[in-house]
């Protein structure tokens, strides 16, 4: 057992360059993506990402909210995979907090850019793999 999931499992977060998000498609299969890292974590339940609206991914958690987003530290086999929903954010404020100097290299516009949007994912649960073995948890909100 993690004596201290919420540490063990943030370090494991902060350190790689690449997070997957997966929604669910219209006949019902998982779709995964690879992704930047999140722009900003509330410890290991609610974490902000940028993509485009156009793409398919933003269509599908629109269609259904179902997620999962997994972590995975190549240098010592273990990942982390956490379920809940996402939700698409187009509001000024919550485009503005995750804004950084640079992403004009996506969204062309700038912060305002239509095809900008903030993805929230809020974990539920989850299932840590390390050390030839995998628990469940799950989630406090605070």
């Amino acid at each position: 057992m993690m004596r201290d999931p919420e540490k063990t499992i943030g370090n494991l977060i902060d350190k790689q360059g690449v997070s997957f998000i997966a929604s669910v498609d219209d006949r019902g299969f998982p779709n995964m993506k690879a992704m930047l890292p999140p722009r900003k974590r509330e410890g290991i339940h609610i974490f902000w990402f940028t993509t485009n609206t156009s793409s398919m991914r933003v269509a599908q958690f629109r269609e259904n909210p179902k997620a999962s987003v997994y972590f995975y530290d190549k240098r010592f086999f273990r990942g982390v995979m956490l379920v809940g929903t996402m939700e698409v954010l187009e509001d000024a404020a919550s485009k503005e907090m995750i804004w950084r100097e640079g992403d004009t290299t996506y969204y062309k516009q700038g912060v305002t850019d239509p095809d900008y949007c903030v993805l929230r994912f809020t974990a539920t649960s989850g299932r840590y793999y390390a050390d030839f073995s995998s628990q469940n948890f799950d989630v406090s909100k605070g």
